[in-house]
Parts: structure tokens; sequence; C-alpha cells
């Protein structure tokens, strides 16, 4: 009976100081202006994107092997959709789908949301249409989400992880 109370307490001062430590709700960890400047930062990204800037892109990116891109592969053992972690696998996809052909990445602009997970870490989700014709996609534009985790670093925004989805076809009803 005492080990069992001990276990309790011990979890529930464990728990009661992890709920201490986060945020209030609604206590946002940025403020206005910064999460304004992630969605120029957003749309600086997509610019260089539909230019095909490599060295550009390169730069928006954290520096970091733990860096991670999720797209499309073109190589079956990888599976239809692969994670690539760390700037040269990131550079080297980016630069395969961007020479396979026009690439037209369209966001919705008017649904991009951006929200502080704490100082230093934003995320951005917005829905987009994207036209390639990398690893057997066919040209025709296609809806995908966009989803960015952002990592402040010193005074700048990098990308952390850049997680692209194609979003399935509705079913036929039946």
């Amino acid at each position: 009976m005492y080990k069992t109370l001990v276990v309790t307490l011990a979890a529930s001062a464990f728990f009661t100081g992890a709920v201490a430590a986060a945020p209030a709700v609604g206590n946002a960890p940025l403020d206005a202006a910064t999460l304004g400047a992630i969605k120029l930062k957003f749309g600086r990204l997509m610019e260089l994107a539909n230019k095909h800037d490599f060295t550009a892109l390169h730069g928006m990116f954290w520096q970091s092997p733990s860096t991670l891109l999720v797209a499309k592969s073109a190589i079956p053992s990888e599976g239809n959709w692969a994670g690539y972690w760390g700037n040269e696998a990131i550079d080297q996809k980016l630069h395969d789908i961007g020479s396979s052909g026009p690439v037209v990445i369209e966001p919705d602009y008017s649904k991009l949301r951006v929200v502080g997970l704490t100082r230093d870490v934003a995320e951005s989700y917005v829905p987009m249409n994207i036209t390639v014709s990398y690893a057997g996609q066919d040209g025709t534009a296609r809806p995908f989400l966009m989803i960015i985790n952002w990592l402040r670093a010193g005074k700048d925004w990098k990308i952390a992880s850049e997680i692209i989805l194609p979003v399935p076809a509705v079913p036929a009803a039946k």
C-alpha cells in the first residue's frame, strides 16, 4: 500500500509539473508580428520553389542532419512517399523534383495558418495545388497539404521539417 501511495504521489507531482510548465491556454508564445514574419518567409519559400532557385531554397532550411522533407519518392523500395533527412538529401530531392519538368506550387493563402508552439518553434499549414511530372505524376494539378515546422535560428526562422501530403480523392458515393 505504501509503495502504491508513493508511486501515485510521484506520478501526480510529475504530471502537475508538466501541466504547470505548459503555457496557459490563450497565452500564445509568439506575437502577431512574429507570426506575420513567418508567413512572409512561407511566401518567399513558395516563390523560390516556383523559380527552382535551389541555392536560395537550401538557405531557408535549418542546417542540420535532423532537418526533414517528406515528399514523393521515385524509388520503389522507399515506398510511394518517403522522408529525406539532412540537408544533402533534401537538396538532392528538391533538385530531382525541380529538374523533372514544370513544377507549379499554388498555395491557398486564404487558408494559410501559422501558430507558435513555443518561443522558438512555429508550425504552418496550408492546402495547395501542385502541378508536377516527377516520379510518374502526370503533370495535372493535384491537391496537397503542406505542414512546416519552423525553428528560430538566431533572429531568423528556418524550416526544420516540411511535410507535403497528397490529399486523397473523394471516394465515389455508393
